[in-house]
């Protein structure tokens, strides 16, 4: 549905004796039907990217397509549906009136403004909110009414940066059901985020960027292998002195907490039986780092524990 073309992009510096190149012949398929994840550090090229596809930035050299049409094109027949990272508009403006001034530039109908601005306050619990001023919302009534405007009008193309940012845990969950809620088979949905616990129960597929580059795409809907040497988090209630006799190189994470690496899960369980025998008494075993989180680390180079 969305094709990432041998995308690049530079920029110059303020002086113009340099270029910086924020995307280096990114090339990338967004289906029809799936969510896909965004995902990289800092200046990786997320910005840049999410710019391109929105049609505000000109790519250096490749393109990308919308069901074969360019950008700016496609949004001004079809539109998108768009959360930004950050929510800023008037702040004099209250939210019942934000949303129907939102749903008449997306080409609401007249009739139905009224009763769209409505649905989509009540999906994101904002109803009591109808007549606060946007300045005096909290940070996470914010964030859910820039998600709020960006469902006004059921677009096939939704793109949202960082749309957990600023939730609290009860509408970060509610968040989940609502990304569930939006698939469909002729919508793609774009997730761009430094979440990757999020992206691993949300999305279908993460692309990892990193330095313009795209690093790889990892499968999220199957389960995803833990790797050779993979962190493991012991909560341990009596005993943790024993743990090096098992574990070398074990890490406290401090309240009872600690971390320790097994090269399989076969070594794991060994390891654990070995530690029970010992008269350790264990409270919990989960993995310190998920999957996905593993797959990043590895793509972009950093060094965990």
């Amino acid at each position: 549905m969305i094709d990432f073309l041998a995308l690049s992009k530079s920029y110059q510096s303020w002086s113009g004796s340099a270029s910086v190149l924020a995307l280096d012949g990114l090339t990338l398929q967004v289906r029809k039907g799936e969510v896909l994840g965004i995902a990289g550090p800092n200046g990786a090229g997320k910005s840049t990217l999410i710019s391109i596809l929105l049609g505000y930035v000109r790519p250096t050299a490749g393109e990308v397509r919308i069901e074969g049409m360019a950008p700016r094109p496609y949004i001004e027949r079809y539109g998108i549906g768009y959360l930004s990272e950050l929510v800023d508009i008037e702040p004099r403006w209250t939210v019942g009136e934000a949303l129907e001034r939102f749903a008449t530039l997306a080409g609401v109908p007249d009739a139905r403004v009224a009763l769209r601005s409505f649905e989509v306050m009540e999906r994101l619990g904002l109803e009591g909110k109808r007549h606060a001023r946007f300045r005096d919302l909290s940070k996470g009534n914010k964030q859910r009414l820039g998600l709020a405007q960006a469902l006004l009008r059921r677009e096939r193309v939704l793109i949202l940066d960082e749309p957990t940012h600023g939730l609290d845990p009860v509408w970060t969950n509610r968040f989940r059901g609502i990304v569930a809620e939006l698939r469909r088979p002729d919508r793609a949905v774009v997730i761009a985020s430094h979440n990757l616990e999020e992206m691993e129960r949300l999305c279908d597929r993460v692309a990892i960027l990193d330095r313009g580059r795209l690093q790889r795409v990892v499968e999220v809907t199957r389960v995803l292998p833990m790797t050779a040497g993979a962190l493991w988090r012991l909560t341990v209630a009596a005993g943790a002195e024993r743990l090096g006799e098992v574990f070398p190189g074990v890490v406290d994470l401090g309240r009872g907490d600690w971390a320790v690496r097994a090269p399989s899960i076969a070594a794991l369980n060994e390891g654990l039986a070995q530690l029970l025998a010992r008269g350790v008494l264990l409270a919990g075993v989960a993995p310190a780092q998920s999957a996905l989180e593993l797959e990043f680390h590895d793509a972009v180079g950093e060094v965990v524990l």
